[in-house]
């Protein structure tokens, strides 16, 4: 016997519980809202089951409602179970119908304008430029979900032998598309373009070793290392203060360029480097001895531009061969600034004992296997922390005062 009617549901009002029949309650809160309830027990257990709230669930619906779950619970399956289930085959069909709608182009142009927004515009121009000419005619207008290792492979052997270095940069470009698409549920399981324990065993590693292997760009010698930065120190401009943050750090020119103020955490001596400024495509956290610290807050800021060191031109930021004639201008045209990241990684090995995989995370370098990393997931930092300060020591203590630690002792901050 039912015990509500269409005008009392309306026209209640008094905060509580009003029960209508076999365990179907009328809910008003104490702000007023109206919502039912079916309350019930399944294997000794008391369930509650919400059918919605009033008047978008009418007294009819609730009751229409209530009937199909007890239905249910006669049979011994749980409604609340049946309806979960039933919204996850709802969402998994909303998302195979996106899916068709989406292509690898179009998931890469939404990955592009999300991750390349703090770089200039020739790298934004260069990153699609390399997915239209070589990815695109083969896979451009695939669902993500549909691209498995021989599309990968399509796009890749063509230019594997012939241009190793764009070949490396397009695999790691699809690798991060795919990547972001499996983050959206558009494809499941491994990731096509995978090199380690993928690839790796499909394509030349000789092939790859070209594609991956660094320049031997011209470097410093460490000991001449303090005597010039008396130099740039005493030059105290733009240049030479990015310069200064770029040796201190070991960081690439291309992280001190394009280096925004909201990276930077002084208080905690931290330099967060957001995953699209990172070559390898993840974050990295860079820790800032107490001199680059200092120099820091010595760099005036700007009004109305977001980076450490503005430049004229209409990206705004500090443009590509500033350091180049930097250094020409010091009589250094032989000397390169990625160069000073050999003489760092030369220093460290000969003068200090830090542990190998210490030295080369303080490069942004992750020698370690996904097995490895998966167990060992610090990021060294406190390690990195006391190493990049001993450097900075030795960078910036003047060669008459300087102690060449030829005993190979760990350097001291």
């Amino acid at each position: 016997m039912s015990r509500l009617n269409p005008k009392q549901v309306e026209h209640l009002s008094e905060p509580g519980r009003y029960l209508d029949s076999d365990g179907l309650y009328l809910v008003i809160s104490t702000t007023g809202s109206k919502s039912w309830l079916l309350r019930f027990q399944l294997s000794g257990k008391r369930r509650d089951m919400g059918l919605g709230p009033f008047p978008t669930v009418t007294l009819k619906a609730a009751r229409l409602a209530a009937t199909e779950a007890r239905s249910l619970i006669m049979q011994g399956r749980d409604p609340l179970d049946e309806r979960k289930a039933e919204q996850q085959r709802q969402k998994e069909q909303r998302l195979a119908e996106k899916a068709k709608s989406v292509t690898f182009k179009s998931l890469a142009s939404d990955y592009h304008r999300s991750h390349c927004q703090h770089v200039t515009d020739g790298w934004r121009k260069g990153w699609l430029s390399k997915l239209e000419r070589y990815v695109y005619p083969v896979i451009g207008e695939l669902p993500p979900g549909q691209v498995q290792t021989e599309h990968v492979l399509r796009v890749l052997q063509p230019i594997w032998s012939e241009k190793p270095r764009t070949a490396s940069e397009v695999r790691s470009q699809i690798e991060s598309v795919l990547d972001s698409a499996k983050a959206l549920s558009l494809r499941s399981g491994e990731n096509p373009a995978r090199w380690r324990g993928h690839l790796d065993n499909l394509l030349s590693r000789a092939d790859k070793k070209r594609a991956t292997q660094s320049t031997n760009h011209p470097a410093m010698p460490w000991r001449d290392l303090p005597a010039f930065m008396g130099r740039l120190a005493a030059a105290n401009d733009r240049d030479s203060q990015a310069l200064q943050l770029v040796i201190l750090t070991a960081a690439r020119a291309g992280m001190a360029r394009l280096a925004t103020w909201d990276e930077f955490d002084l208080e905690s001596a931290i330099w967060n480097l957001p995953a699209e400024r990172m070559k390898t495509r993840q974050a990295f956290a860079i820790p800032l001895p107490q001199q680059a610290v200092e120099l820091l807050r010595a760099i005036p800021r700007t009004v109305g531009s977001p980076y450490l060191f503005p430049g004229t031109g209409k990206s705004g930021v500090m443009g590509r061969v500033a350091f180049l004639s930097l250094l020409r201008a010091m009589d250094l045209p032989d000397i390169t600034t990625h160069g000073f990241r050999a003489t760092f990684r030369t220093w460290a090995s000969e003068c200090t004992h830090y542990p190998r995989e210490v030295c080369e995370l303080a490069l942004a370098h992750d020698e370690r296997d996904k097995i490895e990393a998966a167990y060992s997931r610090s990021n060294l930092l406190d390690k990195r922390r006391e190493l990049m300060q001993a450097w900075a020591k030795f960078a910036t203590t003047p060669p008459a005062v300087n102690v060449i630690h030829g005993t190979f002792g760990r350097a001291e901050a």
